[in-house]
């Protein structure tokens, strides 16, 4: 049973750090290379990593997807995509793609030294070529600096206020354990033990009368 208990704390606790590793804002710097329409099929599992465009009861749809290519300070490429989040989730309320497209267009560099431009890029998402998807670039802004320190505010405000919640919710179930489950809990473990002193002054006054009969005979 305790093995099947720190499994599930730690399936639990994954669950909850991936979700928010997905879902809370992420910053790259990066040199911004090109930008892309393609047509995309969107079906199956990694639907759920795109905005939810999808109209009636179709399982596969087709629309297109807007990619912002760049290559970030290690030399290493990213490739993003833009779409808006509208009013669902992640709450981004992101409604401008069209004007991040045209920004990001407008700010394609090349490798000279001269005319690079280095962008900050504010996105949610990961990206993994076995499921062929994209982080959603939600802001961007030109920096000076490709060496600049970012430290993500919004991240540890959110982080603090969740753990505050999660402390709050546990104190309050601890207090509901020992105020209402253990005096229950208790309760019924003194109706099984006197229960179990009455079945066994039963079972004694039974076998007495079973010994005080075979000595008569």
């Amino acid at each position: 049973m305790t093995y099947f208990i720190w499994t599930f704390r730690l399936v639990f606790i994954s669950l909850v750090l991936g979700f928010l590793h997905y879902t809370l804002p992420q910053h790259d710097i990066v040199r911004i290379t090109g930008t892309d329409i393609i047509r995309r099929d969107f079906g199956g599992f990694n639907q759920i990593f795109y905005a939810d465009n999808q109209n009636g009861d179709e399982t596969v749809q087709s629309r297109d997807l807007r990619l912002i290519s760049a290559v970030r300070t290690d030399g290493s490429v990213s490739v993003y995509r833009n779409e808006d989040t509208g009013w669902g989730w992640p709450p981004y309320f992101k409604f401008g793609t069209s004007n991040i497209q045209a920004q990001a267009t407008d700010l394609i560099s090349t490798k000279n030294a001269e005319t690079m431009t280095w962008v900050l890029l504010r996105h949610y998402g990961w990206r993994s070529e076995l499921l062929s998807i994209y982080p959603n670039v939600v802001r961007m802004r030109v920096i000076e600096d490709p060496e600049m320190r970012v430290i993500p505010w919004q991240n540890i405000l959110t982080l603090i206020g969740f753990f505050g919640v999660f402390w709050m919710i546990r104190v309050r179930w601890l207090r509901f354990w020992v105020a209402r489950v253990d005096p229950m809990l208790e309760t019924v473990t003194d109706t099984l033990e006197e229960a179990e002193t009455g079945v066994r002054a039963r079972a004694g006054r039974l076998a007495g009368r079973l010994r005080r009969l075979f000595k008569a005979d």
